[in-house]
């Protein structure tokens, strides 16, 4: 008994103890989460990204607590670093950011950084990254998924597509807001004042309104447009080219047949366009009233277009769609 006697006040005294401190553990907890979350507030009121380095990264973003989610953008902005998809990519950030940090919802549950790779290149290191830009997104709560690894070259970085992932990813749907652009209207102005222009000049011929030829030169124009991809790129603004950042390499071609760059789009365009100019090489020789020699040299050339560029269409078809069944005619000619 008196061994009970003695054992129980030190059994209290210990449960007491451990009671004030796990008491003393979550107080500093909620204090250094109170003191963090205040002073991401303070950088966002001053710019809609926040600029982390290597010290803050570690602090605001992967030591805990935190209630709060982090979109970062990790970029390499520096002119030596030669990056103009970074830049790019920067724009559509900042007016993310910016519809965001404006908007009349704006809360502390979600806070947009970014990461340059000459002044975070430790973070690079951390994550084992090897590319830029890239978008990642840290949750509040929980372990990074595969879904938070933004897929830039499918989905492009405009500034939408960017807002749709973020509202899958944190439940906030931003609605984008971009800064006016008068280029489009005063482009479009200065498109028909010019046309304008010109039909009152040759308003006592207006025959040239109805050749035949100009139409066809227009509509074929358009088709050409239309089937190289532009549309494409206009709803989801892909990058115009990817450099590695390790061997420096600029690729032009997209390896997958989910997404496609700029600079293929306008490939596309050149070899689409030379391929239709091979078939109307080949018309004229088949139908025009010119001397013999003549018409086979169109005939030649004719060939010469449509088999060289539509080779190199079916090149970039079997490097897009792996397995494509049909094989190119110019093989040692393919360079790109």
């Amino acid at each position: 008994m008196k061994s009970d006697f003695i054992t129980k006040p030190h059994a209290c005294s210990f449960t007491l103890n451990l009671r004030c401190v796990s008491l003393g553990r979550s107080q500093t907890s909620e204090t250094l989460l109170s003191e963090k979350v205040g002073q991401m507030m303070e950088w966002a009121s001053k710019r809609s990204i926040i600029k982390l380095n290597g010290d803050k990264f570690r602090r605001f973003v992967k030591a805990p607590p935190r209630n709060y989610s982090v979109v970062i953008m990790f970029t390499a902005l520096q002119p030596q670093r030669q990056c103009g998809v970074c830049r790019q990519a920067d724009e559509e950030f900042h007016i993310l950011a910016n519809s965001w940090r404006y908007s009349s919802a704006f809360t502390n549950k979600v806070f947009f950084a970014s990461v340059d790779f000459d002044e975070g290149s430790d973070v690079f290191q951390m994550l084992s990254m090897n590319s830029a830009p890239t978008f990642l997104h840290f949750p509040a709560k929980g372990k990074q998924r595969k879904t938070d690894n933004y897929e830039l070259q499918v989905r492009g970085f405009a500034a939408e597509q960017l807002a749709r992932w973020v509202a899958d990813r944190t439940d906030v749907h931003i609605r984008v807001i971009r800064p006016p652009n008068y280029a489009g209207p005063l482009l479009l102005g200065f498109l028909l004042a010019v046309i304008g222009g010109l039909a009152y000049l040759r308003r006592h011929n207006l025959e040239f309104l109805f050749n035949k030829n100009v139409w066809a030169f227009s509509a074929l124009c358009f088709v050409l447009i239309m089937t190289s991809g532009q549309m494409w790129n206009h709803i989801r603004g892909p990058p115009y080219a990817h450099k590695n950042p390790n061997t420096g390499q600029v690729s032009y071609i997209h390896g997958s047949s989910q997404a496609q760059f700029v600079a293929e789009t306008h490939i596309v365009l050149l070899f689409n366009g030379a391929v239709t100019m091979g078939m109307v090489l080949l018309c004229e020789a088949a139908t025009s009233d010119m001397d013999i020699g003549k018409r086979k040299i169109l005939c030649v050339a004719g060939i010469g277009l449509v088999m060289l560029f539509f080779s190199w269409l079916l090149s970039i078809f079997r490097a897009k769609y792996h397995g494509y069944p049909y094989r190119y005619v110019c093989k040692h000619l393919f360079i790109i």
